[in-house]
């Protein structure tokens, strides 16, 4: 009781109290206390790291000109061409139809390039028509799937700008194709540039990976908004000599290029001959197995007598090497690498296993001639190419093949099944 009494008191005295003699303890800003002398030694600290990094900045950017003079001024070695009797002309080809080579400047679409390419000659052989196709189409669509793919593997599975030559006809089967002017690709720069487009993608699907994130729905519709802004967005139909056509109808009305009339084709001693089986190199991303493996020589020699007999071939391999020489317009094996005569089934798997011989571009063989006498005759092959090196030469767009280089360094071929009939009895019995 006692205790209630002097609470209550006090209250009522501090009430009196600031009654009697006003708020004292009011809210007012004021300006932060600074203490000079630690101000100082933390300038002292950031005046220090500023020179610090001014100097790290300068030895970097001397160092980074360094490294730029020397790739800028940087060699390679090209063999002399002392005695090589190559072809004075692209006139000396027998040439089969095609479109002039076109150019993929930043991308990596050379199996897109190479397989429409011979596509396009396909249906000229079969039809008559010449009809310009749209690679950019197949390239769109290719992406989709390979997100797919990514999607399903939970990242596991390869995520990048190649493909192989049959991906263009597994793409055209599912989605169709359409003229090159209906889709050219080219909606964000005026020649093919898909650095930044690729980056996007990339760092999305990184970005999936780290957070285990697989909603397809919401994945794809992201990845074909990056496409879209880069690209464009492929029509759903479109109108070809005056008739409305959906690509697919297109596709199987128009072209009439039917997948199962073509067949890949490769040589290796890592699996059995005349078996098929995976070619198994990173841009075979969907894991094909249809691959026939035959021996090198009868390898070599179908992809001579097809083109000796009018029908093209879409080729694949190493153009890593010395003797691909994009200035003379030639790719050849030198003598410093191995004499032609070496050049063999063992000679051939042992750069496949060192990789030497790697999968490294698509290209499109549409010629033949031979050059020499006698035991000096050789077979030349015209390749249409849309890398960047087949335009330094005189010939923009072409190289000219000499045979050593394609048994040593092409890995696989596509062509028609017509040109393959005796191969194909020996793997089906």
């Amino acid at each position: 009781m006692k205790m209630r009494i002097f609470n209550l008191i006090l209250v009522i005295g501090m009430f009196f109290s600031v009654f009697a003699f006003g708020q004292t303890n009011k809210v007012r800003y004021i300006d932060r206390s600074k203490t000079p002398v630690l101000k100082q030694l933390r300038e002292d600290v950031e005046a220090e790291n500023a020179e610090n990094d001014s100097i790290t900045s300068m030895i970097q950017k001397h160092y980074d000109k360094i490294s730029k003079d020397k790739k800028d001024n940087r060699k390679v070695i090209r063999p002399t061409l002392d005695n090589i009797d190559k072809p004075k002309s692209l006139d000396e080809f027998k040439q089969y139809f095609h479109f002039d080579p076109v150019a993929q400047y930043y991308s990596g679409m050379c199996w897109c390039y190479s397989a429409t390419s011979f596509l396009e000659s396909e249906v000229k052989r079969i039809s008559g028509l010449e009809i310009k196709l749209s690679e950019l189409h197949t390239v769109y669509y290719e992406y989709l799937e390979k997100i797919k793919r990514v999607i399903s593997e939970r990242g596991n599975s390869e995520f990048g700008e190649g493909s192989e030559s049959n991906a263009v006809l597994n793409v055209m089967d599912k989605y169709g194709a359409v003229p090159a002017e209906v889709f050219t690709g080219l909606k964000k720069y005026e020649k093919h540039n898909h650095i930044q487009l690729f980056e996007d993608m990339q760092n999305y699907l990184t970005f999936c990976e780290e957070k285990n994130f697989w909603d397809e729905e919401v994945i794809l519709a992201t990845i074909k908004a990056i496409l879209d802004k880069y690209i464009g967005t492929p029509p759903k139909s479109f109108e070809y000599e005056g008739k409305n056509y959906t690509p697919l109808d297109f596709y199987n009305n128009v072209l009439k290029i039917k997948s199962n009339d073509y067949c890949g084709f490769m040589s290796t001693m890592k699996q059995p001959f005349y078996k098929q089986g995976i070619f198994d190199v990173p841009d075979n991303w969907w894991r094909d197995s249809s691959y026939y493996n035959i021996p090198l020589d009868e390898w070599y020699s179908i992809i001579k007598n097809s083109i000796k007999n009018g029908y093209t071939v879409t080729i694949g391999g190493d153009v890593s090497e010395a003797g691909l020489y994009g200035e003379e317009d030639i790719a050849i094996i030198p003598d410093f690498d191995i004499p032609a005569e070496y050049i063999n089934q063992d000679s051939r798997e042992y750069r496949i296993y060192n990789g030497t011989t790697e999968d490294d571009h698509g290209i499109h063989l549409v010629g033949y001639t031979t050059k020499g006498w006698g035991g000096n005759k050789n077979d030349w092959f015209l390749i249409k190419d849309s890398g960047r090196s087949s335009r330094r030469g005189q010939y923009k767009g072409y190289y000219m093949f000499r045979d050593d280089f394609i048994r040593l360094k092409m890995l696989t071929f596509m062509v028609h099944k017509d040109m393959v009939k005796d191969v194909l009895s020996k793997i089906n019995k």
